[in-house]
């Protein structure tokens, strides 16, 4: 049975510049095609406090620096940060979400990691848009992520509040423009019209 230097393990790891790593990831890092020989591996890489489990598959520095935001992208693949976290960010909504809140395509859920909350809220595919990349994660734009907001406040599914929002970070043309991609509910356009009450759309 093939042995591994550990040492070199270790230093190819950190020589990845890479903090968060799929079992895919690892396994082309570190050039181990057998499962078995990956797995007792990475279980060595855990028990030396060089890597921790965030979930399954799925792995971290032990003293990783990545933000929030990247950790979001990371725990659920097609998402992008949105809603109350992108409002937050982008000085919109003055208070900071307790949890980190994304759209995504998949069923809506909620993960806790390393002690902080991360909410996934589904949209439909045609709704998937209107986010931008930066180094490390995908975030709405402001315009998109308060649409989203609005869209899914108008399904009873989120709040708004618009007397909270700051509007002065928003175009008003790009916003009507979004809004009008989205499915025009009843209940959608009566979200839409408490809104106007705020900001010309």
């Amino acid at each position: 049975m093939k042995t591994y230097d550990m040492s070199l393990i270790t230093k190819k790891v950190y020589e990845s510049t890479a903090q968060l790593f799929t079992l895919k990831t690892l396994r082309e890092h570190l050039e181990i095609e057998k499962s078995s020989s990956l797995f007792k591996v990475v279980n060595r890489l855990i028990e030396s406090e060089v890597l921790i489990k965030i979930e399954r598959n799925k792995y971290a520095l032990k003293k990783y620096s990545c933000g929030e935001f990247t950790l979001a992208n990371f725990l659920t693949e097609s998402s992008y940060v949105s809603f109350e976290s992108a409002l937050s960010f982008y000085g919109i909504l003055s208070q900071f979400p307790y949890e980190v809140t994304s759209a995504t395509l998949g069923q809506t859920r909620s993960k806790k990691c390393t002690g902080k909350e991360y909410g996934y809220y589904h949209i439909q595919k045609p709704l998937f848009w209107g986010y931008v990349k930066t180094d490390q994660y995908l975030i709405a734009e402001k315009e998109k992520a308060l649409s989203d907001q609005i869209y899914l406040a108008s399904k009873g599914i989120k709040k708004i509040h618009p007397e909270e929002y700051d509007f002065s970070h928003i175009d008003p043309k790009k916003l009507k423009s979004y809004l009008s991609k989205f499915p025009q509910t009843y209940q959608m356009r009566k979200s839409i019209e408490r809104l106007q009450t705020f900001i010309d759309v």
